[in-house]
C-alpha cells in the first residue's frame, strides 16, 4: 500500500528547516510514511487522503482527515501549518491552497513527477506531470531554499522538487499617519 515505504529522502534532507514541535500537514498522506517520520522528529503531523484504508493506518501517527480534496472543498481553509509536505501528488487546482497553508516562517516541501517521466514509466499523463518551472511559479512570494528539476536514476524518473519558506513579517514596520494643521 502507498505510504508504507521509507520517508522521502527530500523530506529527510530538508526537515531541519521545520521549527520544533510544528504542526505539519501531509497532503495525500497515504498510510502515513511521512507522518510517522515527522512524529518521530517531535512534530505534530496531520494527514489528509481520500483512501479510508490508508487513513486508518496513518491515524497511528497523528490527526487524519479523510477527504476527496480533488472533488470536494479544501478541508484546511484558513488554517496554516509550520510545514506542508507533498510527495508524488499533483492536483493543480489545489496548488494555491497548499501554498497558502504554509504559515509565516513555515516550510513547503514538495516533490512529484515531472514532464519527461512519460518516456521512462508511470505516471505518464500530462495531468500528473509538472511542467518545467511549474513549482517555481506556484510558489512565487515564498523564499526558495532548494529546487531540482530533472532526471534521476534508480528508479528512473523525472522529478521536480522544491523547498520554500514563507517569510516572517518584517519586524521593522513603520506606521505613517497624516497630521492636519
Amino acid at each position: 500500500m502507498h505510504g508504507t515505504e521509507n520517508p522521502s529522502a527530500w523530506l529527510q534532507r530538508w526537515s531541519h528547516l521545520i521549527a520544533p514541535e510544528s504542526r505539519v500537514l501531509d497532503v495525500a498522506c497515504g498510510a502515513g510514511r511521512h507522518m510517522r517520520w515527522l512524529a518521530a522528529q517531535g512534530h505534530l503531523p496531520q494527514g489528509v487522503d481520500r483512501n479510508t484504508e490508508a487513513i486508518a493506518l496513518a491515524q497511528a501517527f497523528g490527526q487524519v482527515t479523510c477527504a476527496d480534496i480533488e472533488n470536494g472543498p479544501w478541508p484546511f481553509a484558513g488554517q496554516t501549518f509550520g510545514c506542508v509536505v507533498v510527495t508524488h501528488y499533483l492536483w493543480r487546482p489545489l496548488l494555491p491552497s497548499i501554498v497558502q497553508a504554509v504559515a509565516p516562517g513555515g516550510v513547503l516541501i514538495y516533490e512529484t513527477f515531472a514532464a519527461g517521466n512519460e518516456s521512462v514509466g508511470k505516471p505518464s499523463r500530462p495531468d500528473f506531470l509538472l511542467q518545467p518551472g511549474e513549482l517555481l511559479k506556484a510558489t512565487e512570494g515564498l523564499r526558495i531554499v532548494a529546487y531540482e528539476d530533472g532526471f534521476e536514476a534508480s528508479p528512473d524518473r523525472f522529478v521536480q522538487r522544491i523547498v520554500a519558506v514563507r517569510p516572517l513579517p518584517s519586524p521593522h514596520v513603520t506606521r505613517w499617519s497624516l497630521q492636519s494643521n
